[in-house]
């Protein structure tokens, strides 16, 4: 990526590609092909990677480190005492030699004692961008979040976005740069950031960095300059560290509240553009004013659209079941202790079969050990074995009224109507299926067909059957005395 990224560069001053391919000493193909590529998203295909066996831990360790600032000196984590601290977490899972500990403890605070003589005032020409996530809560569904937001901040007509995730990971950051860019209509030709282990790999000599595969391939795509801060120098990018605090108190207070964070996240982009009618606070204009010049010199939308995603292999379990991070979510009792892929977004959770195929989607959880269940595959495999069904958790999820109703049933009849909810499952979804059985059991017609009947009339809009109930029918008496009057010879 280092390699396309100079190449490209060469490319904006004007320079032949013959002229790049005798500079870089590339084929005149490789250069003529590089240059020429538009699309950098990921390339869906089986790729080994290797990471330090420390990579895991590192978060913990530099959270400690940064907290050690504010403690006394004397009471502050020595190499040997986080050495100690993640064996006590992880235990036997931890098996880091504390060599590797001690080195990575010494290059952390040998970064944080660089201190520089002092702030300097730094002029950020229109068209550049800098980024940074702040942290605030809301609620989804009742269910409140401890989550973070991406702010956007454009210093020269402070202009600014923000976007409201459940972590800071990756896919979050390109998920909320993705609709900023697409809402704006174009992309700034430089961005700031801070030095995050989801973006930087390391830091080396003269402020280089080494980044993620993944970061330049974003980078790549959308044809911007990356500009990272010194270590512990917030100053350098303090038109969006200002706008953290902005959007906090103008945007997300009181506490969001909302069915669908992706909605919300639409809606506050609309907020943000009704904020830009203030005042620039230096320059007296219209902040949308200064913006909408400040446009001009960025750069257009790529041709292509990037997908925002993470590719990893994992396993199923013997339920079909395959753990990503801390949580656990369902695949198919077909691919049970199989190979799969995990395709995780900022939202969603994709599992895909060896092959790339789509096996389920499930909404990306947040947390730690929790688990996403569609019961839609296994239901088949259920009404194989209906005698299993009582001691299944899918059993204690359905309501009350469907629990009973399968209670009463016979074998052969538990069997059929498994059968049938999994029909309905696969045509809608299991909530729809279970207000089917619970409205036909109400309405006291247990039958496969009336069962069907109401899920029909409930799911299909030209067809209404307004009373299911069986009509009443008058009981029959048989009247034998005409053949009286035949026994004794007729009339």
């Amino acid at each position: 990526m280092d390699q396309i990224q100079e190449i490209k560069n060469l490319s904006k001053e004007d320079k032949s590609l013959r002229e790049i391919a005798r500079q870089t000493g590339y084929a005149f193909e490789t250069v003529k092909k590089y240059i020429e590529k538009q699309d950098f998203s990921p390339v869906l295909k089986p790729k080994q990677k290797r990471s330090g066996k420390l990579n895991p831990y590192k978060h913990h360790i530099d959270k400690w480190l940064e907290n050690d600032k504010k403690a006394k000196r004397k009471q502050r984590h020595t190499a040997q005492r986080v050495y100690n601290r993640l064996k006590e977490i992880y235990g036997d899972e931890f098996k880091v030699s504390d060599r590797s500990v001690r080195k990575y403890v010494a290059d952390k605070k040998a970064d944080s004692r660089q201190q520089a003589d002092g702030s300097l005032p730094l002029n950020h020409p229109g068209g550049e961008a800098q980024c940074d996530f702040g942290d605030a809560q809301f609620i989804e569904n009742g269910q409140i979040f401890n989550g973070h937001y991406l702010s956007l901040s454009y210093p020269y007509s402070n202009a600014g976005y923000s976007q409201l995730f459940k972590s800071e990971n990756l896919e979050c950051l390109q998920e909320g740069l993705v609709a900023i860019f697409a809402h704006t209509g174009r992309v700034p030709t430089k961005i700031w950031f801070d030095n995050a282990s989801t973006i930087v790999k390391k830091i080396r000599e003269e402020g280089k960095r080494d980044v993620t595969e993944s970061f330049r391939r974003f980078e790549l795509h959308f044809g911007f300059t990356s500009n990272f801060c010194n270590p512990d120098s917030g100053n350098e990018k303090g038109s969006v560290e200002n706008k953290v605090g902005y959007h906090r108190r103008n945007l997300l207070v009181p506490i969001p509240e909302f069915t669908c964070i992706q909605a919300y996240n639409r809606e506050l982009l609309t907020r943000c553009d009704a904020d830009m009618l203030r005042e620039h606070y230096k320059k007296e204009r219209p902040i949308e004013e200064l913006f909408m010049e400040e446009k001009l010199l960025m750069s257009n939308l790529p041709g292509s659209v990037f997908e925002v995603c993470r590719l990893e292999k994992a396993k199923a379990n013997n339920y079909g079941k395959v753990r990503f991070e801390t949580n656990t979510y369902s695949a198919s009792p077909d691919f049970a202790a199989q190979q799969v892929w995990v395709k995780a977004g900022a939202f969603t959770i994709s599992i895909l079969s060896d092959d790339f195929r789509l096996i389920q989607s499930h909404e990306r959880l947040y947390g730690k050990n929790k688990e996403s269940m569609k019961w839609e595959p296994y239901l088949r495999l259920i009404s194989k074995r209906p005698r299993a069904l009582k001691y299944s958790s899918f059993f204690s999820e359905l309501p009350q009224s469907v629990q009973d109703y399968f209670d009463r049933l016979d074998y052969q009849g538990k069997r059929a109507a498994l059968k049938v909810m999994a029909k309905m499952v696969e045509d809608t979804d299991i909530s729809t299926a279970q207000i089917a059985f619970e409205l036909a059991i109400e309405g006291r017609v247990e039958d496969i067909d009336s069962i069907w009947a109401t899920y029909y009339s409930l799911t299909k809009s030209d067809i209404q059957v307004k009373d299911i109930a069986a009509p009443a029918v008058a009981t029959y008496v048989p009247d034998n005395s005409i053949y009286d009057v035949c026994l004794r010879g007729g009339v």
